[in-house]
């Protein structure tokens, strides 16, 4: 069993960053896709950065590309850097991991808790 825990969560500025972290522990073997999604309040989870193929190919929803990194940091965990931040970014941000090829939407994938992310104006 997969258990994904996310970090680094928080409140900033419209055009400051923040770096959200997510650690995988357990058997991550059938997990070797991972990315994050988010949610907005009102608003249906969307997908944001994740790595898709083989595990080294990544992409981006069109809002964030330019601005967010997604890094496998290590083979169990994953960071989305954030840069000059929006208040629409504002979001609870999920960890997903998912077995390579297929959906992060299937019954197959793992989530995390989800950390919370704030963007004034």
């Amino acid at each position: 069993q997969v258990h994904l825990v996310e970090s680094g969560g928080g409140s900033v500025q419209a055009g400051g960053s923040l770096t959200v972290s997510c650690a995988a522990s357990g058997n991550i073997y059938n997990r070797d896709c991972m990315g994050w999604f988010r949610q907005a309040p009102g608003k249906e989870r969307e997908e944001v950065a994740v790595f898709t193929s083989n595990g080294d190919t990544t992409r981006y929803t069109d809002s964030v590309k330019g601005r967010f990194t997604i890094r496998r940091d290590s083979k169990n965990t994953v960071s989305l850097e954030m840069n000059r931040l929006k208040p629409e970014d504002t979001g609870v941000y999920y960890c997903v991991a998912v077995q390579c090829g297929r959906s992060y939407l299937s019954g197959a994938a793992t989530w995390g808790q989800g950390t919370q992310v704030t963007v004034s104006s």
